[in-house]
């Protein structure tokens, strides 16, 4: 027994790099749980999910949409590089590495293509922006998405206050009975410091008044021109964030692909070593099965 075990020795896999890979894999696997389960929540105070036909009815971008389908993936590659890095299961760490690698291919290629068809992207901004305007009393969370980047980037619509004449709540036509009418929302009002209450109806009736009139209550700016100079002003954050995101892919990438080379060189020196010791054991045999035809070669040649 002490042979068989010495011959075994050889290739064995990295515990730092198992271990560290499941560590990385269970973060990920939690937050991507954690994502999956707050967009699921709010899909079902919405009640979505006990009428999913709801879900054609929206007419704009769903934030819920962004929790679930992030959530999903990182779930998803989370549990497979877990289980994967666990049990040592070779194929779970490849669906991870190619997966994870494909998704780092397309955030490439988008990257690429943005910078090459800015022009194109801005219009889609814009359609975007204004498409989404046009639902935002459809959805209290496309409500809060469009009032907080409003408010953070001190603008109004895609390019400026008119924009605004898209929602049927806020248009200027003499048709419209809401109180809204000429109006804007109030994460376009220009914040006053003294005030302590938000004052909700501050954009009400402001487009009724001339272009100067309205600087001194709401943002006339669009929210295009002012993401564009936010991104300018602050590209060497948002290219940080992106590199620190695609290190993090590479590096969860590398080390899937080491622990899957380490497996395969255990596995291939087991294969190795057992073939070696069938072949050391069938060479007893065969001595053994010669030694005895000798013998009896002997004892009949004796006999005569």
């Amino acid at each position: 027994m002490s042979r068989k075990q010495h011959h075994f020795k050889g290739a064995e896999v990295s515990c730092c790099v198992k271990y560290f890979l499941f560590g990385f894999n269970i973060i990920f696997w939690l937050l991507g749980a954690a994502f999956l389960g707050i967009g699921l929540w709010a899909w079902a105070e919405k009640g979505v999910l006990s009428n999913i036909s709801s879900i054609t009815d929206l007419g704009g971008f769903d934030p819920v949409w962004l929790f679930i389908v992030v959530g999903g993936v990182m779930f998803i590659l989370g549990f497979a590089g877990c289980i994967g890095a666990l049990r040592e299961n070779t194929f779970l760490l490849k669906f991870f590495s190619v997966f994870l690698g494909l998704i780092f291919f397309l955030e490439l290629t988008a990257g690429i293509l943005a910078f090459v068809f800015k022009d194109w992207i801005k219009d889609q901004l814009n359609f975007f922006i204004n498409n989404n305007v046009k639902a935002y009393r459809d959805d209290i969370d496309l409500q809060n998405l469009i009032d907080f980047a409003q408010e953070y980037w001190s603008c109004c619509g895609a390019h400026g206050p008119n924009d605004w004449n898209l929602n049927i709540y806020f248009n200027c036509t003499d048709s419209n009975p809401s109180r809204e009418r000429c109006g804007v929302p109030f994460s376009c009002c220009v914040k006053d410091p003294a005030e302590d209450v938000l004052n909700t109806q501050c954009g009400y009736d402001v487009r009724l008044q001339g272009e100067l009139d309205q600087q001194k209550y709401i943002y006339t700016k669009g929210c295009v021109g002012q993401f564009e100079k936010w991104l300018q002003d602050n590209l060497i954050i948002v290219a940080g964030i992106f590199v620190g995101i695609a290190l993090l892919q590479i590096f969860g990438i590398c080390l899937a692909q080491n622990l899957v080379s380490d497996i395969r060189a255990v596995k291939a020196n087991c294969n190795t070593q057992i073939n070696h010791w069938d072949f050391i054991q069938r060479s007893h045999e065969l001595n053994k099965a010669l030694q005895q035809c000798i013998s009896l070669y002997t004892c009949v040649g004796s006999a005569f």
